[in-house]
């Protein structure tokens, strides 16, 4: 019983004996209502993707049913958009890339779809910024001497560099 309630009999008139289903919807409702309050606080802070702030939510304790209502109405009313965050990402990441696949891996880590961070990749990487980012990689790649049998082509091609930018570079170096 709450503090004070010994001192009025009417109070216990007021707690239920057992949690009905009305009452389990209303704590469900107010629970997501609270859930809701704190993701956009999130989301006003800085772009978020579905499951960077599903896991936000979750470390705050919320349940794993309110989460997932959260982020389907979040995603509805497009708040949140994973293909939104990806390029938003990316912009700030290619200043200091090393290539492609680290971007990739780095945006999947994020909980980001392949398909989709692939496609975000593809549509911030242009020609000239891709060639930038080559061009650090060989440099980086010189200067540790690890050269190996691994022929530099086959690298780069690893790393993710489109064949028009390898073929590029080679032909500028040579």
């Amino acid at each position: 019983m709450q503090e004070g309630a010994s001192n009025s009999p009417n109070v216990k008139n007021y707690l239920p004996e057992k949690i009905t289903d009305e009452d389990a919807a209303f704590r469900f409702a107010s629970e997501c209502q609270r859930a809701e309050k704190i993701a956009l606080r999130l989301i006003a802070r800085a772009e978020q993707c579905s499951l960077g702030l599903a896991r936000k939510l979750e470390k705050r304790k919320f349940s794993a049913d309110c989460v997932s209502a959260v982020i389907s109405r979040l995603l509805e009313l497009k708040l949140v958009d994973d293909s939104r965050f990806s390029r938003l990402w990316l912009e700030s990441r290619l200043r200091l890339a090393r290539s492609p696949r680290r971007l990739l891996v780095s945006l999947c880590g994020r909980g980001i779809d392949r398909d989709d961070a692939e496609a975000a990749i593809k549509t911030v990487l242009d020609e000239e910024t891709e060639s930038t980012i080559l061009t650090r990689f060989v440099k980086k790649y010189s200067r540790k001497k690890e050269k190996n049998s691994v022929s530099l082509k086959h690298l780069l091609r690893n790393e993710g560099f489109s064949q028009q930018a390898i073929n590029q570079f080679l032909e500028n170096e040579n």
